[in-house]
C-alpha cells in the first residue's frame, strides 16, 4: 500500500522519486574524452522513402436530375400526417409538389409544413406558401417567378412558419 501511495504523490509531484536521484550528477558541460587521432564519424542513415499513393476524388453526383420541359405537377391533398412518404417521395423524383394541407387540423399541418421544409432543405429545392394552407415544393432545377407586382424572394433559407 506504501507503494501505490508513493506512486500517487510522485505523480502528484508531492514527492521526489528516488529512481531519478543519480541524474543530478552529471555535468552537461562536460564533453566526453575523444581520441585526437581518430574523430569519429556516424554512420550515414538513408532510407528509401516510400510514396504515398495519390488518391482519386471519390465524390460523384449520385443522381443527375435531367433538365428538360416541365411536364408535370403533382397535387397532393394529405388528411393524415401518413400521407407524408407521399410528399417525399414525388418530391425526391424531381416532381414539383403542391400540398393542399385544407383538410387536416393544425397540429398535423404544422408537422408536415416541418417535414416538407426539411425535405426541401436536403435537396435544395425551395418552399413556398400560395395561400394559407397551401404550399409549393420545388426541386432545384425548377425556377418559380413571381408575380410582377409581387417582390421576389431574395434568400432561400428554411420556411418560416409563424
Amino acid at each position: 500500500m506504501a507503494g501505490a501511495l508513493r506512486k500517487t504523490m510522485v505523480y502528484l509531484g508531492l514527492a521526489e522519486d528516488e529512481r531519478y536521484d543519480g541524474y543530478d550528477e552529471y555535468d552537461y558541460d562536460e564533453q566526453p574524452a575523444r581520441a585526437e587521432a581518430q574523430p569519429q564519424q556516424q554512420p550515414e542513415r538513408s532510407a528509401a522513402v516510400t510514396p504515398l499513393p495519390q488518391r482519386t476524388p471519390v465524390a460523384r453526383v449520385v443522381r443527375d436530375v435531367e433538365v428538360g420541359a416541365l411536364n408535370r405537377i403533382t397535387t397532393i391533398h394529405p388528411r393524415t400526417y401518413n400521407e407524408a412518404k407521399n410528399i417525399g417521395e414525388s418530391f425526391r423524383d424531381g416532381t414539383p409538389v403542391i400540398m393542399n394541407l385544407s383538410d387536416m387540423d393544425d397540429s398535423d399541418a404544422k408537422r408536415l409544413v416541418d417535414f416538407a421544409a426539411g425535405l426541401v432543405f436536403g435537396l435544395h429545392g425551395q418552399i413556398e406558401r400560395v395561400t394559407s394552407k397551401v404550399f409549393l415544393l420545388s426541386p432545384a432545377h425548377v425556377e418559380v417567378s413571381a408575380e410582377e407586382g409581387a417582390p421576389a424572394p431574395t434568400a432561400r433559407g428554411l420556411f418560416n412558419q409563424s
